[in-house]
């Protein structure tokens, strides 16, 4: 079946492949699991592959609360129980990263290793400091904010048609899910989108960890809280937000080699 009921949700998931290992695919805020169909059909030739959209995004139904990047990992725990995994690499991009970071700290017999994408985490300076206006703004019109705020996803090599893409999946965006899952992200006491609310959360994350940046200087601070000897922190400088779909060749090429040295 290609939809669960979870209680309060209903998770639209597709799940291919088969093998040793699960692989658990999580996209961005304002996106969907289709962000994943450039990987999905080469890593199910070696893997059991589940792609998720998270509550309140694509396919799944959108509740009127609860639609933060914590109760999103919860959903994918009981997802797992109910599909009968048992253990999972679990790789999240943006928003996603956040999720899968949780999954690996609040159910680390659960979570035996991590990919995360150009993670929505970890962030300090000028960056940080912009969250509370662009929260402001969210409130005000989040459709229209959310729009505003994807323009530095790109870069001059970024295609169009990837652009045009997640517009669409933004527009298709219920506006509350938008609001509740960026303020959880980036405003609160606890919000892992800010330093140094990060550092302490993300170092219980003991599971190898592989992290996607176009940032150095946001890799090299991450790779200071890994726990595990095989983790490793990969620099794509001017890659866009999306590397993995501006890149998904060299993207699936990095990752399923990260994977075959944990074996």
């Amino acid at each position: 079946m290609a939809f669960t009921d979870l209680g309060d949700v209903r998770l639209f998931h597709t799940d291919d492949g088969a093998g040793d290992t699960t692989l658990l695919l999580v996209h961005g805020l304002g996106s969907d699991s289709h962000e994943w169909v450039h990987h999905i059909p080469s890593l199910a030739e070696r893997y059991r592959v589940i792609a998720v959209d998270v509550r309140g995004h694509g396919y799944s139904s959108a509740p009127e609360t609860g639609n933060t990047p914590r109760r999103m990992a919860e959903d994918l725990a009981l997802l797992c129980l109910t599909l009968g995994v048992e253990s999972c690499v679990a790789i999240g991009h943006s928003m996603g990263g956040q999720i899968v970071s949780h999954l690996a700290v609040e159910h680390p017999s659960l979570v035996r290793a991590l990919v995360t994408v150009d993670p929505g985490y970890g962030f300090t300076g000028a960056v940080a400091d912009s969250f509370p206006a662009l929260i402001e703004r969210m409130r005000e019109d989040p459709v229209a904010a959310a729009l505003r705020n994807d323009q530095w996803t790109s870069t001059r090599a970024t295609p169009e048609w990837l652009r045009e893409w997640h517009r669409r999946r933004i527009l298709a965006t219920p506006p509350h899910v938008l609001l509740q899952a960026f303020e959880a992200m980036f405003g609160g006491p606890d919000a892992l989108g800010v330093r140094p609310n990060s550092d302490g959360y993300l170092s219980r994350r003991t599971c190898p960890v592989l992290t996607f940046w176009f940032d150095p200087a946001q890799a090299a601070w991450e790779a200071d809280l890994f726990k595990d000897p095989h983790s490793r922190a990969v620099t794509w400088e001017g890659s866009g937000h999306r590397l993995h779909e501006e890149r998904p060749g060299e993207f699936l090429l990095v990752v399923t080699y990260w994977l075959r040295s944990l074996a």
